[in-house]
């Protein structure tokens, strides 16, 4: 079985987190940007970019929770 460390961030939120993220943040961002004024076509390009924020916040997460782990590892006992 893989364990994947992704499971441990936001608390253990984050697998639930990302799944609600990956679904509605397009259509909002979609929304919003239709709703004040935009060009449907950038209303869908700025939608789509939307997604890679996720992935975005997920890298930054799992980078810091390694320095934790990798600077609590390097104290010696």
């Amino acid at each position: 079985m893989l364990d994947d460390s992704t499971d441990d961030l936001f608390g253990g939120f984050w697998p639930f987190m990302k799944r609600v993220l990956l679904m509605f943040l397009p259509a909002w961002v979609f929304l919003l940007a239709w709703t004040a004024g935009a060009p449907t076509m950038l209303a869908a390009v700025l939608a789509g970019c939307s997604v890679a924020g996720v992935a975005i916040i997920e890298n930054m997460k799992m980078k810091q929770a390694m320095k934790v782990d990798d600077a609590a590892e390097s104290l010696i006992k």
